[in-house]
């Protein structure tokens, strides 16, 4: 029994450090990526790594949504708004600000109203 003993413990203490230095050069590939010092990342190229091995390595970058398209706020305008036009579409770029402010506050009471009805426009115009 003292020998199969010796042999099991033997075995477990052989794994271990084979298990520990696996763990221990993992990390130091995990930091030296992480860092970029020159060494070469995923497939071979130099730089940033992808964006599937940050999140590997688990650098807790999160990827940022687009937000979704502004349109215009002139009623029946469809185009997309522009910041360098006043977030306005190039069409309607020479309307006062004054009547934009009241075209959007137009707009809030509108989307205010179908949220109290409890519904969006185009659910009610569907049905």
């Amino acid at each position: 029994m003292p020998e199969l003993r010796t042999i099991v413990e033997d075995f477990t203490h052989r794994l271990s450090s084979l298990i520990e230095t696996q763990v221990i050069e993992r990390a130091r590939a995990a930091v030296s990526a992480a860092l970029g010092n020159g060494t070469t990342v995923g497939n071979g190229r130099r730089g940033r790594p992808p964006k599937a091995l940050q999140l590997a390595l688990g650098s807790g970058l999160r990827i940022r949504r687009k937000a979704p398209k502004q349109l215009c706020p002139v009623p029946g305008c469809k185009n997309p708004a522009a910041p360098v036009f006043g977030m306005v579409c190039a069409k309607h770029k020479d309307i006062s600000k004054a009547k934009i402010k009241q075209f959007r506050e137009l707009r809030r009471a509108r989307k205010l109203k179908t949220k109290q009805r409890g519904g969006s426009a185009r659910a009610r115009a569907s049905a």
